[in-house]
C-alpha cells in the first residue's frame, strides 16, 4: 500500500490527523405491540444504554399521542426526542384547526410522511404505532426507517427484534405449524406473552432489560403497568 508520507517526503504534512464524524448513537431498547379484535398493548423495557454503559435504567420509551394512540421509539435517543416533538406539535395543530384529535391510521400516515421527509438524513430511530381505529379495533403500524408503514397485529423492533419476532411469529402468526385454527387473542393472554418474549430477550440482548414498561390501550382510556426484568 502506498504510503505518501514514506515515498514522498516533501509532501507530509506533520500533525495532520483523520476526523470521523459519526453523526448517530444508538441507545438500544426493544418494542413489543400486539392487536386484538378492541385492544392494543404495547411495551418497551427502560434501559438506556450505549456500547456496556448503561446511562439509566428507568427511561420510559412509550410516548402517549392521544387517548387512543402511543408510539414506542427506541435507537438514537436525541433523533427519538426530536421525532416525538415534532409529531406532538403536528397533532396539536391538527386538533386545533379541525377541533378534534387524530385517528390512529392519520397518525401513522403523517408519521409516514414525516420520515420519508427525513429519507437523506434520515432518524435513526425503530418506531412502532399502537392504538385503537376508528372501528374500535386494536391497530399495530410499523416502519423502516424512511417511513414504509405496515399495518398488522403484532410487530417486534428495536436492538432484540431479531429475536422476538419469531417468538411472535410462533405463538401468534401460528407460523408453519399445522392442525391449528386461528383464534382471537385474549387481553390476558397478550399481556402474558408480551412478558414471555422480553424475559426471553433480556437473557440474550445486553441493550434489554431492567423493566418493561406497558400500555394497554382500549376504547375507555389507557392503562399502565411494569414489569420487572433481570438488571445485570
Amino acid at each position: 500500500m502506498l504510503n505518501i508520507n514514506d515515498n514522498f517526503p516533501e509532501y507530509a504534512l506533520p500533525g495532520v490527523k483523520k476526523v470521523h464524524f459519526e453523526p448517530y448513537a444508538d441507545n438500544g431498547g426493544s418494542i413489543v405491540a400486539i392487536a386484538g379484535d378492541d385492544y392494543a398493548v404495547i411495551g418497551a423495557d427502560t434501559r438506556l444504554s450505549t456500547g456496556f454503559s448503561i446511562y439509566t435504567r428507568e427511561q420510559k420509551k412509550l410516548f402517549k399521542l392521544s387517548e387512543k394512540t402511543v408510539l414506542g421509539a427506541t435507537g438514537c435517543w436525541c433523533d427519538t426526542l426530536t421525532l416525538t416533538r415534532l409529531l406532538q406539535a403536528r397533532m396539536q395543530m391538527y386538533e386545533h384547526e379541525h377541533n378534534k384529535a387524530m385517528t390512529t391510521p392519520a397518525v401513522a400516515q403523517m408519521l409516514s410522511t414525516m420520515l420519508y421527509y427525513k429519507r437523506f438524513f434520515p432518524y435513526y430511530v425503530s418506531n412502532i404505532l399502537a392504538g385503537i381505529d376508528g372501528d374500535g379495533k386494536g391497530c399495530v403500524y410499523s416502519y423502516d426507517p424512511i417511513g414504509h408503514c405496515e399495518r398488522s397485529t403484532y410487530r417486534a423492533g428495536g436492538s432484540a427484534g431479531a429475536q422476538l419476532q419469531p417468538l411472535l411469529d410462533n405463538q401468534i402468526g401460528l407460523k408453519n405449524m399445522q392442525n391449528v385454527t386461528e383464534a382471537p387473542l385474549p387481553r390476558e393472554k397478550a399481556l402474558a406473552l408480551l412478558k414471555d418474549v422480553f424475559i426471553s430477550a433480556a437473557e440474550r440482548d445486553i441493550y434489554t432489560g431492567d423493566s418493561i414498561y406497558i400500555l394497554i390501550i382500549t376504547a375507555n382510556g389507557i392503562q399502565e403497568e411494569k414489569f420487572e426484568l433481570r438488571k445485570d
